[in-house]
């Protein structure tokens, strides 16, 4: 299993459980430090986000801002980076919830790495029934992306 089990349960600031949306396992044909120097620049994020869900795009390489379709503006900044396997991200500036995004890399082979997403989200029971499935579908075109990505 790749999720570390340092922050495996993390209360939001009102005390409720943090609501988690997980990728599925990809294999990537490069190996993890390829894929993490690359994922550690957010100027690099752009090409990886679906074009006809993403607009505003906005880049400083630690920080980065876009509107998502469905879900409104999203910013996100890096927090932490274990080099060549994670890469912690959370809510940068106004955003429609707080949230945490963790990229997680292992290496199983000279030229292959895996990769799991996680995000773990402050949502409310209304917030949470509007916004799971566009942030799921979001996770798994990332992963996918990021899994496919030619580096």
């Amino acid at each position: 299993m790749l999720l570390n089990p340092a922050f495996v349960l993390l209360q939001s600031y009102n005390d409720r459980p943090m609501t988690q949306f997980e990728s599925a396992i990809k294999s990537i044909p490069h190996p993890s430090g390829v894929v993490f120097n690359f994922l550690s620049n957010f100027n690099n994020f752009e090409s990886l986000l679906p074009r006809d869900k993403i607009t505003n795009w906005e880049s400083t390489g630690e920080t980065c801002r876009f509107q998502v379709q469905g879900i409104g503006e999203i910013g996100l900044k890096i927090i932490e980076k274990e080099p060549t396997t994670t890469i912690k991200y959370t809510a940068d500036g106004k955003t429609p919830f707080n949230f945490f995004l963790w990229v997680q890399l292992k290496d199983v082979a000279e030229d292959e790495s895996k990769l799991k997403l996680t995000i773990r989200a402050d949502l409310n029971p209304m917030l949470q029934m509007i916004v799971a499935e566009p942030v799921k579908k979001f996770l798994e075109v990332l992963a996918n992306a990021i899994a496919s990505y030619p580096y």
